[in-house]
């Protein structure tokens, strides 16, 4: 199925003689901004494949074909994590371990490479915070993938960690980096014994708990804006502005607790019907950099007492929305939330900033 990007009929009726397939109307602009993101669509051309019930088998379509010209391998089912991890792997020492080292275990997987600096700034916190959780008696192993260039790197860089490492050069790097979509390092995704992901964005949960405290780290219901603002570019995404009322401490503490009673149901509905949750939630207490830079490029002003709650939808071309009302309850934020699923509130344009 064509989905168009053509800036005019013409084009499209052009482009479209050469494909063998099916088109979307070129004329229906809603369905190919609703499929765009749906599927998250930031560049073309981008090769999208789902089963004939509509579940998603892999939006990495392209790259699917390229590996594979010939179709041997269709409908291109992507690797399961433990096809992608496989059974063995390098122990301190240079050892080689089984999947018995890992069996049972919560799992940290950490893309990261000697010539990259904030991998060399992570590592060593890693490891302190690695050796607590392992002298706390839980169940977890960290498994080094290299993005390091020749041998002797990896071998100097893993020397320094107490963990298990993949070899470097090993053809499950990119089986791992396709399956978690890494786009930089350091990386570090912590999954369940089960095989599941409970958490994408490890870096930045143990970096703000070097002591493993919040182990396994599961994704908090709400963040800090100007800490952990990792969803804010990719996701539709929920703020509260608190940052004008700064020294108010039980007021913002009601605010936070709404918010974030709302967005532990979304968090619980999700991990039910193991989907992603469709709107992530943010608040700022303070002023910082994020929550400055969100009121630039919304223009809703300088921090005041009263709250101000946003919905930004970054991927859907830049748009947000503003809550009218400056309560902030649970239900006005169920309330808002559901009207923007309902699209029932105006849209708006972040400006250019």
């Amino acid at each position: 199925m064509f989905v168009s990007s053509d800036r005019d009929q013409h084009s499209f009726d052009e482009y479209f003689a050469e494909m063998p397939w099916l088109a979307l109307p070129y004329e229906d602009r809603a369905r190919k901004e609703a499929l765009s993101k749906r599927f998250k669509v930031s560049g073309i051309p981008s090769l999208v494949f789902v089963t004939d019930t509509g579940e998603l088998i892999t939006t990495d379509g392209r790259s699917a074909i390229m590996d594979d010209p010939e179709g041997a391998e269709f409908p291109w089912t992507p690797k399961t994590f433990a096809e992608s991890l496989g059974t063995s792997f390098i122990g301190q020492g240079g050892e080689t371990v089984s999947e018995e080292a890992i069996r049972g275990k919560t799992l940290g997987i950490y893309f990261s490479a000697h010539w990259c600096p904030p991998c060399r700034g992570f590592t060593p916190k890693l490891v302190e915070t690695y050796k607590k959780v392992k002298a706390a008696g839980r169940d977890f192993e960290v498994i080094f993938v290299s993005s390091d260039r020749d041998q002797h790197s990896f071998d100097e860089y893993f020397a320094e960690m107490p963990w298990l490492a993949v070899p470097h050069g090993d053809a499950r790097k990119g089986a791992l980096s396709k399956l978690f979509e890494v786009e930089g390092i350091p990386t570090l995704v912590i999954v369940g014994a089960d095989g599941k992901v409970i958490n994408t964005e490890g870096t930045s949960a143990v970096g703000s708990d070097p002591d493993g405290a919040e182990y396994p780290w599961k994704p908090k219901p709400v963040n800090d804006l100007n800490e952990d603002a990792g969803k804010l570019n990719d996701e539709p995404c929920l703020c509260v502005l608190l940052d004008g009322s700064e020294g108010e401490t039980e007021r913002q503490a009601a605010w936070h607790a709404a918010v974030h009673e709302v967005a532990a149901e979304h968090a619980s509905a999700a991990e039910s019907s193991g989907t992603p949750p469709p709107v992530y939630f943010y608040t700022a207490k303070e002023e910082g950099p994020i929550s400055d830079q969100v009121r630039k490029l919304t223009n809703v002003g300088r921090p005041k007492a009263e709250p101000v709650m946003l919905l930004l939808d970054i991927p859907d071309s830049g748009g947000f929305y503003v809550a009218e009302s400056a309560e902030i309850s649970a239900q006005t934020v169920r309330e808002f939330v559901a009207a923007y699923q309902a699209r029932t509130l105006r849209r708006q344009q972040l400006s250019r900033g």
